[in-house]
């Protein structure tokens, strides 16, 4: 068994955003996955993203509200997950003036859609 603790690798900043990616853990090898922690600080807001991987999300600590491709904001509770479809644009809000918002995410290409030559 191996652990990972938030905050104990490198701090990779996104904007006013702190990302903890897994791959600059030591001994991350060979995972079907990549992963990472973020933080958003209080009443702050993520950058716009958007990528090809699937990416599913849960939140650890906060309250989030998450924009998809310009449409309201959807909250999502500590405990709770969302999943974002490949090339969906996103913005990750935190919803509490007052503690930074922390979410969990794993994120990987759709079987579906990777070339095999």
């Amino acid at each position: 068994m191996r652990t990972y603790q938030m905050g104990r690798g490198p701090n990779r900043p996104v904007g006013d955003v702190d990302v903890f990616r897994w791959d600059d853990y030591e001994g991350v090898t060979a995972l079907p996955f990549r992963a990472m922690w973020y933080q958003v600080p209080a009443g702050g807001q993520s950058p716009e993203d958007k990528h090809p991987e699937l990416e599913l999300s849960i939140v650890v600590q906060g309250d989030a509200a998450v924009s998809v491709d310009g449409r309201e904001p959807v909250d999502v509770r500590t405990g709770d997950a969302f999943l974002l479809e490949s090339g969906e644009r996103h913005v990750v809000h935190n919803r509490r003036p007052d503690e930074p918002l922390v979410v969990f995410s794993a994120y990987w290409h759709d079987p579906s859609e990777v070339q095999h030559g």
